[in-house]
C-alpha cells in the first residue's frame, strides 16, 4: 500500500467512524432514526404490555391442555418478540408479557382473541347445506346450525388443533404473476382428515368454511384434493390480510378457548439503573480494554482499538436495523462476542509477532499474520456460529434473544477483525510507522510440560464435578431443590399492591422490597410498575397462606395500603418444560452440529471429540459452583451456559489449530507430546489475554450492576477462568490421549 493510500484509507476510516457514531448517539432526522435509543428492549430493560386471558367455561381445564395452551402461545407471541413471556396464573388464567410495546388495544386486536377455530364441509352427508351465503363477503357467510349439531353430524372436518402451522406470504400463480396466499400444514391426524375432506369437496366442487370466533374468517373453494399435509389459501388482499388469517388460525389452534380478563402496560422488571449501569460498565470495559491492547500490542493493538469502536458502533446499528430485542441474556451475547472480536485481534498479533521474532520484515510479518490466523479464527467463530445458528432456530423466548445478538456479533467482529484492522494496520505502516519497536517481538519462551500434569489436571476435574453432584444431593435433601431456582424457573406467587401514592421503582426497591424480602427471606423479588396507575407487581417464590396474610400486616402497617387492594395469584415459570427441553434439544443439536464440523475440518473425529469433552466440563464445573455458592438460577442461568459454551469451543480450536499445524510440520526427532506442549505454549498468551478482556467486560457489570446482573456476572466469571483452564490443561491432553488409545478415524 502506497503512503498516499494509506493517508487516504486512514481519513476515510476516521470519517466513517465519526459518522457512524453520531448516528448511533443522536440518529437522524427528527425520529433519530439508527439511534442507540432506539433500540427495542426486552420486559427486563424497557417493560410493554402485559395481558391476563381466563379459560372460558366453568370447568377446571387440566394441566396438560393448559401447558400445551402455554406453549403454543409462547411460540405465537414471539413474532411480536422473541422475549415474550407466557406463563400461568392461579387454575385458569394465562399472563401474556410483551416487552417493547404500550398499546395493549394494538397487540389485542392484532393477537386476536384466542377462540375455537373449525373447519366445516359445505354440505353434510345428506347433502343439506351447513351454512348459507346473502353476498357480503365473508361476514355474510353464516351457520345453518349450531356448531354441537355439526360436530354431531360430522360435518366439522378438521379443528383448530389439526393445523400445525399458518403462515402469510406470497406465492406466483399458474401464470407467473403474484399474490398473497396464507400457507397451511398439518398434524399427522390432521392430514388424514384434511385429506378426505378435500377429495370429496372437490369431487362436488365444494368450499370448507374456516369459522373462527363465531364468525366465517375465509371460505376457499377447494380445487383440487389435498393429502399431503399442506394447503394454500389464495385470493388475499394483501399481505396484512394474509398475515392476519395466518395468525387467526395459528391462535385458533390452542386446546382452550380463553376470554380476555384484563390488560395493562407495565413497566420495567430491572429498570433504567440497570440499563444506566450496564452502559457505564461496557463503557469502562471497553476503555480498559483499549489501553490493555495497545500497551500490550502497540500499533498493532491501536488498529484494534478503532476496530473494536467500529466494531461496537455496528452492532448498535444493526440491533436496530434488525428489530432485535435487547434482553439481559442478549447483552450476553454481545459480551462474549465482543470477547471474541479482541481474540481474533489477539490470535493475528501474535502470529505477526512470531514472524517479527523469526526475523522477517514488518510488511512479511503482517501479511503472514493475517494468513496463518485466518484458520484459527474462521473455525473458532463457525463454531460457535453454528451454535448460535441452532438456538435460534430450536430455541425460543430468551434463548432466540441470546442466540441473534451472538451470532450479529460473530459476523460483525470477524468483519472488523480480518478486514478493518487489517486495512488500518496495513496504512499505519504505510504511512511510516515501520520500526520492529512499534510492532513487537516474542521472548524467548520456554516449553511448558502440561502433558505431564495430566493425570493432575484429570482428577481435580473429577472432583470437583463429582464435588457439585454432592452439594446438589445435600441440597436436594434439605431443601427439596438441587439448585437456588427461582420463579423463572419453578414458579411463585404475583401478588399487586395498589399504594395511596405513586412511587418510582428506586423508592419500591429502597422501601418496600425489603418488606417482602423479611417474609419470604429471600433477597429475590421481581418488581413491575402498572402504568399510569398506583398499582405495583411483586414476584416472589411461592407464598402459603400464612406468608400472605403476614405480607398484608406489613404493607397495611407501612404503608397504609387498602388490604382489600392487595391480590396474590399463584403464577407458574416463566420459562415453561417445553422451553427447556427446546433449550436442551438446541444445545444438544449445536453440539452435534459442532462435532461434525470440527470433525471435518480437522479430518480427526479426535478432535471434535476432545473439545465437547471439554465443553461439557466446564458446563458442569459452572453447575457446581450454581450448587455450591446458591446462585439463583433465572433466566439468565441458560444464557449464561450458552455464553460458556460459545466461548469454551472457541478458545480450543486456537489450540487444537496450532496441534494441527505444528503435525504437518513436525520432524522426526519431535514426538507427539512434544508437539501438544509446543503448541499450548505458543498460545499460551492468546488464551490468558483473550480470557483476561472477555473478564474485564463481566468484572466491570459484576461491579457495577444492579442484583439480577451480578448474579448473572459471577458465575459467568468462573465460566470464563474455567473455560481457559480447560482449553489449556485439559483439551490438549485429552486429544493426546485419544490419539495414543484410540485408532484415528477420518471424515
Amino acid at each position: 500500500m502506497k503512503k498516499s493510500r494509506g493517508i487516504i484509507t486512514l481519513i476515510l476510516t476516521a470519517l466513517i467512524m465519526v459518522s457512524l457514531g453520531y448516528v448511533v448517539i443522536w440518529g437522524i432526522g427528527t425520529e433519530k432514526a439508527g439511534a442507540a435509543s432506539g433500540i427495542k428492549q426486552g420486559l427486563d430493560l424497557a417493560g410493554g404490555v402485559s395481558i391476563t386471558y381466563q379459560v372460558a367455561g366453568e370447568e377446571k381445564p387440566s394441566a396438560e391442555d393448559m401447558s400445551d395452551t402455554i406453549y403454543k402461545l409462547q411460540r405465537r407471541v414471539e413474532t411480536y418478540s422473541t422475549e415474550a413471556q407466557v406463563y400461568q396464573e392461579g387454575d385458569d388464567r394465562i399472563n401474556i408479557e410483551i416487552p417493547g410495546v404500550s398499546d395493549a388495544n394494538t397487540i389485542l386486536e392484532d393477537l386476536g382473541r384466542p377462540g375455537a377455530l373449525y373447519f366445516i364441509a359445505q354440505t353434510d352427508a345428506d347433502g343439506n347445506q351447513n351454512y348459507s351465503y346473502t353476498g357480503e363477503g365473508y361476514t355474510g357467510y353464516s351457520l345453518n346450525k349450531t356448531i354441537d349439531e355439526l360436530k354431531a353430524d360430522g360435518s366439522i372436518v378438521l379443528e383448530g388443533t389439526d393445523v400445525d402451522t399458518a403462515q402469510g406470504g406470497s406465492a406466483n400463480d399458474s401464470l407467473g404473476n403474484s399474490q398473497f396466499v396464507v400457507d397451511l400444514t398439518f398434524t399427522k391426524e390432521g392430514t388424514s382428515k384434511f385429506g378426505e375432506a378435500t377429495t370429496k369437496a372437490y369431487a362436488n366442487g365444494e368450499s370448507i368454511g374456516i369459522y373462527y370466533d363465531q364468525d366465517f374468517i375465509s371460505v376457499p373453494t377447494v380445487q383440487a384434493a389435498l393429502t399431503d399435509g399442506r394447503a394454500q389459501i389464495t385470493g388475499m388482499g394483501d399481505f396484512e390480510a394474509a398475515e392476519r388469517l395466518a395468525s387467526q388460525i395459528r391462535i385458533g389452534g390452542l386446546k382452550l378457548e380463553l376470554e380476555e380478563l384484563r390488560s395493562n402496560v407495565v413497566g420495567a422488571q430491572l429498570g433504567q439503573e440497570a440499563i444506566a449501569t450496564s452502559l457505564k460498565a461496557a463503557i469502562i470495559g471497553l476503555i480498559v480494554i483499549a489501553v490493555f491492547m495497545v500497551l500490550v500490542y502497540r500499533i498493532p493493538g491501536l488498529s484494534s482499538v478503532f476496530a473494536l469502536i467500529i466494531y461496537t458502533i455496528l452492532v448498535v446499528l444493526c440491533l436496530n436495523m434488525f428489530e432485535i430485542t435487547l434482553t439481559l441474556p442478549g447483552i450476553a451475547g454481545i459480551i462474549l462476542s465482543i470477547g471474541m472480536a479482541v481474540d481474533a485481534n489477539v490470535i493475528i498479533f501474535a502470529r505477526i509477532r512470531e514472524e517479527l521474532t523469526e526475523g522477517k520484515s514488518v510488511r512479511s510479518a503482517i501479511d503472514t499474520g493475517f494468513r496463518k490466523a485466518l484458520s484459527a479464527i474462521v473455525d473458532g467463530n463457525v463454531t460457535t456460529l453454528i451454535a448460535a445458528l441452532v438456538l435460534a432456530l430450536k430455541g425460543s423466548g430468551t434463548v432466540k434473544g441470546f442466540a441473534y445478538t451472538l451470532a450479529l456479533g460473530i459476523v460483525i467482529s470477524m468483519f472488523t477483525a480480518l478486514v478493518v484492522t487489517m486495512l488500518i494496520l496495513k496504512s499505519l505502516y504505510a504511512v511510516g510507522i515501520r520500526d520492529v519497536k512499534f510492532y513487537g517481538t516474542n521472548k524467548e519462551r520456554k516449553t511448558v510440560n502440561f502433558l505431564a500434569k495430566r493425570n493432575i489436571f484429570f482428577a481435580g476435574s473429577i472432583v470437583v464435578i463429582v464435588l457439585g453432584f454432592v452439594f446438589m444431593g445435600i441440597n436436594g435433601a434439605s431443601t427439596g431443590k438441587a439448585l437456588n431456582y427461582s420463579l423463572d424457573f419453578v414458579g411463585g406467587t404475583s401478588t399487586n399492591v395498589t399504594f395511596n401514592e405513586d412511587m418510582d421503582l428506586a423508592a419500591i426497591d429502597a422501601n418496600v422490597v425489603p418488606v417482602f424480602s423479611s417474609v419470604t427471606k429471600d433477597g429475590a423479588v421481581q418488581v413491575q410498575k402498572v402504568a399510569g396507575t398506583n398499582e405495583v407487581i411483586f414476584k416472589t417464590r411461592e407464598l402459603n397462606v400464612d406468608e400472605r396474610q403476614e405480607l398484608e400486616e406489613a404493607l397495611v402497617s407501612n404503608f397504609g395500603v387498602n388490604k382489600e387492594l392487595i391480590t396474590a395469584e399463584t403464577i407458574s415459570s416463566t420459562i415453561s418444560s417445553e422451553m427447556k427441553q427446546d433449550a436442551v434439544v438446541a444445545v444438544l443439536i449445536a453440539t452435534v452440529c459442532m462435532l461434525i464440523y470440527i470433525w471435518f475440518r480437522f479430518k480427526d473425529v479426535r478432535f471434535a471429540a476432545s473439545s465437547v469433552t471439554a465443553l461439557v466440563h466446564d458446563v458442569l464445573v459452572v453447575l457446581t459452583f450454581y450448587a455450591i455458592a446458591r446462585v439463583s438460577v433465572g433466566s439468565t442461568f441458560i444464557a449464561c451456559m450458552l455464553t460458556i459454551v460459545g466461548y469454551s469451543i472457541n478458545a480450543t480450536i486456537v489450540i487444537f489449530d496450532r496441534i494441527r499445524e505444528n503435525l504437518g510440520a513436525m520432524l522426526k526427532k519431535d514426538t507427539l507430546d512434544e508437539v501438544v506442549n509446543r503448541s499450548i505454549s505458543q498460545t499460551l498468551s492468546r488464551s490468558i489475554f483473550t480470557s483476561l478482556t472477555t473478564f474485564i467486560m463481566v468484572a466491570t457489570l459484576y461491579v457495577l450492576g444492579v442484583t439480577s446482573i451480578k448474579e448473572f456476572a459471577l458465575p459467568l466469571m468462573v465460566g470464563i477462568v474455567c473455560g481457559t483452564y480447560s482449553s489449556i490443561c485439559l483439551a490438549g491432553a485429552l486429544w493426546y490421549v485419544f490419539k495414543t488409545k484410540i485408532k484415528k478415524v477420518e471424515k
